[in-house]
């Protein structure tokens, strides 16, 4: 049972829930074609669910960064790349509430644009520096023409891509001699999106390529400088991969109540000592992550005063609980056995989908070393 803080958050995922029911058979069909999911999308927007975590000052409905975990772990039991990729929407909107850093004119422009349906993610891994956590600097650049900006580059894993209005882009700035990000709507000339996406895990996520020839851009599209910034919107990520682990569990329980071999007199393989060991620990699994995942959210919302306090532990929750779903679907498919390979079981899909966790950031062994450090050089 998820860890609901009051009867409206139960409600609301009660709700969600009943928007989605579609969502697990399709992704059964979009496991086979790789198609983007379209349609998910949709009812999602339908339901404002993209509006989650904008403000109410600008027409969201202003979810906490715990509702927000709770209703990407609920999508996620449903299909995982829908999760994964609305998700960094509205953690996008949740960092920029949490730190509207940038000038007002251009915030509001933003947060309107969102109240009125807009889709937006960030760009930033590009194939000669890997994921942007390492620190690479961008080769993509902007450089100042006149009262414009003109953009060049390349980006990969531009998750939503077939679906967004807006890219918030970084680039070398030579000018500034540092990185920026720049706001760029997908109707700018010179931006394409190239379709290579073709993993075989989270295969509908639609993380293609965007190419960017001389894309000019206003220069109040020259939105934030790189800053350290404190924020716990990544958390999506693990929920999302607890969601599809979660998915696993649940067939898995269902497989043993059922499944009746006829070695096993008047019974189902429930009755079995070695499965009960496997879901009493599947059960443990479970447990542990979401008390560590939902706890440090409610610190996050609770006491902003100790949100830098909190670094450390927010890298640690996304390996702890990422590790523990890899783990989880591993053991729900050795409760089903072999089927659990068949092409149309959906422990194959959650097995390929929980791996992309481990390459998602922050990367575990950055995680890792902060947490020693946290400790060592305190």
């Amino acid at each position: 049972m998820p860890f609901y803080q009051s009867q409206e958050q139960q409600i609301y995922i009660d709700k969600l829930g009943q928007a989605i029911e579609n969502f697990s058979e399709r992704a059964k069909k979009l496991d086979w074609t790789q198609e983007f999911p379209f349609e998910n999308i949709e009812d999602l927007k339908k339901i404002g669910y993209n509006t989650l975590t904008l403000s109410q000052k600008y027409g969201g409905q202003g979810a906490s960064l715990y509702d927000y975990l709770l209703s990407q772990e609920r999508i996620a039991r449903e299909c995982g790349s829908t999760a994964l990729a609305i998700g960094w929407h509205n953690g996008i909107v949740l960092e920029l509430v949490e730190n509207p850093i940038w000038e007002k004119d251009a915030m509001d422009e933003f947060f309107n644009e969102v109240s009125k349906g807009a889709l937006v993610n960030r760009a930033a891994t590009e194939p000669q520096t890997g994921s942007p956590t390492r620190g690479g600097r961008p080769t993509t650049t902007a450089a100042k023409k006149g009262d414009n900006w003109v953009i060049n580059g390349r980006k990969t894993f531009t998750t939503l891509s077939p679906v967004l209005d807006i890219f918030i882009v970084s680039a070398w700035v030579p000018e500034d001699e540092t990185i920026g990000w720049f706001l760029i709507h997908k109707d700018t000339p010179g931006l394409r999106i190239e379709e290579t996406w073709n993993m075989v895990a989270m295969q509908n996520t639609g993380s293609h390529d965007i190419v960017l020839e001389n894309c000019k851009i206003p220069s109040k599209y020259y939105v934030e400088k790189q800053t350290k910034k404190q924020s716990a919107w990544l958390l999506h990520i693990p929920a999302c991969y607890l969601g599809i682990a979660i998915a696993a569990r649940d067939y898995a329980i269902s497989f043993a109540k059922s499944y009746a071999p006829n070695s096993i007199a008047g019974g189902t393989i429930r009755d079995l000592p070695n499965v009960q060991k496997l879901i009493g620990e599947i059960e443990l699994e479970v447990n542990s992550s979401r008390h560590f995942l939902y706890s440090v959210a409610e610190k996050w919302d609770r006491y902003p005063e100790v949100r830098n306090d909190l670094t450390a532990q927010l890298g640690a929750v996304k390996v702890a609980v990422t590790n523990s779903a890899l783990r989880i679907v591993d053991k729900a498919m050795r409760v089903v056995g072999a089927q659990s390979l068949h092409r149309d079981n959906p422990l194959q899909r959650y097995y390929r989908d929980v791996r992309a966790g481990l390459h998602n950031p922050p990367m575990e062994d950055g995680a890792i070393a902060m947490l020693a450090r946290s400790v060592l050089f305190d």
